[in-house]
């Protein structure tokens, strides 16, 4: 992705915020899945989830590990995964307060 932690975490939050604002309203205008397509579809975006973030979280940092620059590596990764805890807790701290609902 980029060698901002911050866009990254943010391009994740904003990922996951897409897929629950379809499943959420796809969901009023589907109603229940009756059928295999269902199961099959969650693992897909299951699987399609855990591809979408290994790469905003890892590519840029495996690709600056690999050249070599281990430190910077490692503290890319690990700022983008403090931002996007903070950024969850705060979700979380709105959620739970009853101020998002």
């Amino acid at each position: 992705m980029t060698k901002n932690p911050l866009i990254n975490a943010v391009a994740a939050m904003l990922y996951i915020a897409i897929i629950a604002f379809i499943m959420f309203f796809g969901n009023k205008h589907t109603g229940p899945v009756d059928s295999l397509v269902g199961p099959i579809a969650a693992i897909s975006l299951f699987t399609l989830s855990a591809a979408v973030m290994g790469y905003l979280f890892c590519y840029q940092p495996a690709q600056l590990y690999f050249d070599g620059k281990k430190k910077i590596a490692v503290d890319l990764f690990l700022k983008t995964i403090v931002i996007f805890a903070a950024i969850t807790i705060s979700m979380l701290i709105l959620l739970f307060s009853g101020i998002l609902l």
